[in-house]
């Protein structure tokens, strides 16, 4: 039988970690693109024939070329989850050029890896979701460059809708509020960990991502709200 399978990118931690246990329990071949080596190659053994790892960084054309013709050969691509990100939380005018390099490779691995799937599906029954933040809805204090990033995502977001309209491709925009993760580690000086632990479980995240992607033929979910209580 031929594999059904899901492409995500960042899926070695947090909620893109959870959403590869849960599609992989609902039987979902899943393709991990992430540069952290380490956690991939546990994903591998924990895994094994339901689960494959990609260890690059998406930023990278050739990587991201490479590795979706190599996934295309092993099945059907049916979605794609752009979840990778990262980010630095300061004041506008403490930004330097590498943390612009750094939060901007999201987006670039974002629009990177829609593009080599479009290519190699065809442009036929997909589907891509991609997973940004409510900061791609609002501005935050000390998130400008956080914002702007996502802001971007949620452009080419909606741009990809407009492209797609009436066609076989759907697009879904995810925007979560802040999530109990690993993420805030690199980020204590502007959330602390006390304070992260009252954020969303990303385990129940993931659930209201595929359960919304998953289980309808007959409509599609075109934006997910998730928000903290």
């Amino acid at each position: 039988m031929e594999k059904n399978i899901l492409i995500i990118t960042g899926g070695s931690s947090g909620l893109g970690l959870e959403i590869v246990k849960q599609a992989i329990n609902k039987g979902l071949y899943v393709c991990n693109l992430s540069r952290n080596k380490q956690k991939c190659e546990k994903l591998d053994c924990e895994f094994k024939s339901n689960y494959k790892s990609f260890i690059g960084d998406i930023s990278n054309s050739d990587f991201v070329s490479n590795s979706i013709k190599e996934i295309s050969k092993l099945g059907k691509i049916s979605y794609l989850i752009n979840c990778a990100e990262k980010a630095c939380f300061k004041m506008p005018i403490e930004y330097n050029n590498e943390d612009i390099d750094i939060s901007l490779a999201g987006l670039k691995g974002m629009i990177l890896c829609s593009t080599e799937t479009l290519k190699v599906t065809k442009e036929q029954n997909l589907k891509i979701i991609n997973i940004m933040s409510s900061a791609a809805l609002k501005g935050n204090k000390n998130e400008a460059l956080y914002c702007a990033t996502k802001w971007g995502e949620r452009g080419y977001t909606e741009s990809l809708k407009a492209a797609y309209k009436g066609t076989s491709v759907k697009i879904i925009g995810v925007y979560p509020g802040g999530m109990n993760t690993e993420f805030w580690n690199n980020n204590r000086n502007y959330v602390s960990e006390e304070k992260s632990n009252s954020f969303m479980n990303p385990e129940e995240v993931a659930k209201v991502i595929l359960d919304n992607i998953l289980n309808y033929k007959t409509l599609n979910v075109a934006d997910i709200i998730i928000e903290r209580n």
